[in-house]
């Protein structure tokens, strides 16, 4: 985190990444000083709502984001930064993206949480787009000239107001990562009760375990034996999701809860015990992972955009990750018997332990799809199946050297470029 006062001092000249967080109303024009190197800004969680036209001086910048600000349209002067690659405006009350907002060379757009209805159709002339994120807008339709998005390989849709399965998308050659839940053409009225609903105070929540866009994990401990579900035999320790209430970068938090009771038990799934339902508070009760499994990926960066990292250092023998893919894709086609798009197959959403035994977990951007048409229905399992094929090479990458001449090795190789 940086101060205006060390901008206004000089003591930043030179900076490629700035970010500034001072409740900030109006664009410091002293960011314009470091327009010779500059390429990462970040106003977010002030109080602007515009940027000035000498923002385009910033002929560096790569990177903005400023998201929870108070911006109601998408400025204009993003569109004239030549190599402006990623704009994340979250949260904002952003009603309109003026057709020349978009720069030429976007690649990476956020703008979850804002009360969009209508996009440009501009935006399906951006050729290097490679993940938008739209979740929690007011969007009723999608412009068709989104067809020509050859290289969008990630799209976050859920949470707005389409009536209509948005078909343009279906069909582009290189998506793998597609969420859609909680829109009026896949709207599901449904309570799943394949596990008991208990309240909210049956158990007792202790440490963190982990968080994510959707909601906190936390290991709990029964406060008194459940002996309500004679035929349920809970563990004393179990591991809690209790979600966030309101809506997130992948859609619904309610969305997710349904889901996760709808794909039903899976050796390589996290076992869904029981629910809380309650006005609120919603809660998903789960079998404790072990401690012996451990996350098999890391996140995408800025650079690799929709590709997992892995640790430093971290190889695998062929043995290893054939056993993890024979798990992945049963993982896969018990997902979408079940009628289910995971949204988010990715290593980073996977565990795993010393024996090549993989958990996949973090539903929040599945969604269910049984009431789209046969073919629809087709298109999205396709395009899940480029995200499995992904899975695979990411895989192959962190493979031991002395493995990657095998047969193995070389069978996996050829069903991904297939």
């Amino acid at each position: 985190m940086h101060t205006l006062s060390q901008l206004q001092s000089g003591e930043l000249v030179g900076a490629q990444h700035l970010k500034i967080q001072q409740d900030l109303t109006s664009f410091p024009m002293e960011i314009l000083t470091l327009a010779d190197s500059l390429e990462i800004l970040d106003l977010s969680g002030n109080r602007l709502s515009s940027l000035p036209p000498e923002f385009s001086q910033l002929h560096k910048l790569k990177i903005v984001f400023a998201s929870n600000n108070l911006f109601t349209s998408l400025p204009v002067v993003l569109g004239q930064c030549k190599n402006l690659e990623m704009i994340g405006f979250k949260a904002n009350q952003i009603k309109h993206v003026p057709e020349q907002a978009l720069p030429e060379q976007l690649r990476w757009l956020i703008l979850t949480d804002n009360e969009i209805e209508i996009l440009p159709e501009s935006l399906g002339y951006r050729p290097r787009l490679q993940k938008l994120a739209l979740a929690g807008n007011q969007l009723k339709a999608l412009p068709q000239s989104m067809r020509h998005l050859h290289n969008l390989e990630l799209i976050r849709i859920s949470a707005n107001q389409l009536t209509e399965c948005p078909e343009q998308l279906l069909g582009l050659p290189k998506l793998a990562w597609l969420a859609f839940s909680g829109n009026p053409f896949c709207q599901v009225n449904i309570k799943i009760q394949d596990v008991p609903t208990v309240r909210f105070d049956s158990f007792e929540l202790q440490q963190v375990l982990g968080q994510g866009a959707s909601g906190v994990i936390s290991k709990a401990k029964w406060r008194k034996p459940q002996n309500q579900f004679p035929e349920n035999q809970f563990p004393e320790d179990v591991a809690v999701k209790v979600f966030k209430g309101e809506v997130t970068s992948d859609g619904y938090p309610q969305d997710e809860l349904q889901v996760c009771l709808k794909v039903g038990n899976h050796p390589n799934l996290i076992q869904s015990l029981a629910q809380v339902n309650e006005a609120g508070y919603l809660a998903l009760i789960m079998e404790l992972i072990p401690d012996n499994f451990y996350n098999l990926g890391l996140p995408p960066c800025f650079d690799s955009c929709t590709r997992d990292n892995f640790a430093p250092g971290l190889s695998l023998p062929i043995s290893k990750i054939n056993k993890m893919v024979e798990q992945m894709t049963e993982v896969f086609e018990h997902l979408h018997q079940n009628q289910v798009c995971h949204g988010d197959l990715y290593a980073h959403n996977t565990l795993f332990d010393d024996e090549a035994n993989i958990i996949v977990g973090d539903f929040g951007a599945a969604t269910m799809y049984h009431m789209l048409t046969g073919t629809q229905q087709a298109l999205v399992k396709q395009i899940e199946y480029r995200a499995l094929m992904h899975f695979i090479d990411d895989l192959l990458c962190i493979c031991d050297v002395k493995d990657k001449s095998s047969a193995s090795f070389q069978k996996l190789s050829e069903m991904v470029n297939a």
